[in-house]
């Protein structure tokens, strides 16, 4: 079992219909030292990538795409929900579906921050059904920028996300990899990874 495992097992609440809540040290309240492991981490499965800039959709990613871009020594680029007033000039848009929040966001990101010169990283809190990464692989790709790898910190692996994104031909990894989940025993089952 590994560090993320190790805390989702002591930490995290397993509810109903399938929702793992991590809020104590990863999406609410943040354990810095954790972030740090895993920026860590995902430098160590990505070394032998060039990587320019690590984009991630707001707001849960941002701190664990801040810890890896230490590491990388690269800017953080986030898709923002909504376009403000403040984002000025063109953008790229994408429509993403969210499995926690059961609602739809167009996310956008400045033109500015992204072009086809960058080697993108793509970090994320979860991977449920893989709607938001998909929109991050599409703003990247209209960027003319290349997608050098997906990392997550969560993934659901009984759900389709996983699958959908490994088998468009992407780099992914995810640092723990939930195989089942009991909310009446409150346990989690990962998958066993190398």
């Amino acid at each position: 079992m590994n560090f993320l495992e190790e805390r989702i097992v002591k930490d995290g609440v397993v509810k109903p219909g399938n929702v793992l809540k991590v809020d104590s040290f990863l999406n609410h309240q943040m354990d810095i030292h954790l972030m740090d492991e895993m920026g860590k981490e995902f430098k160590r499965r990505f070394a032998d990538k060039n990587i320019t800039k690590i984009l991630t959709i707001e707001a849960s990613g941002i701190a664990i795409a801040i810890a890896a871009a230490r590491y990388f020594d690269v800017p953080v680029v986030f898709a923002k929900k909504s376009k403000s007033i403040n984002l000025d000039g063109d953008v790229y848009v994408a429509t993403v579906e969210s499995f926690t929040h059961k609602n739809t966001n167009q996310v956008v990101v400045s033109k500015k921050f992204l072009s086809a010169e960058d080697h993108v990283l793509i970090i994320d809190d979860f991977l449920a059904n893989g709607c938001a990464l998909q929109g991050l692989i599409s703003i990247t790709e209209s960027s003319g920028a290349t997608v050098e790898g997906i990392g997550i910190a969560i993934e659901k692996g009984f759900q389709v996300g996983g699958k959908v994104i490994r088998n468009l031909g992407y780099h992914l990894e995810s640092l723990a990899i939930v195989e089942s989940m009991d909310d009446e025993k409150g346990t989690v089952q990962f998958r066993e990874q190398e």
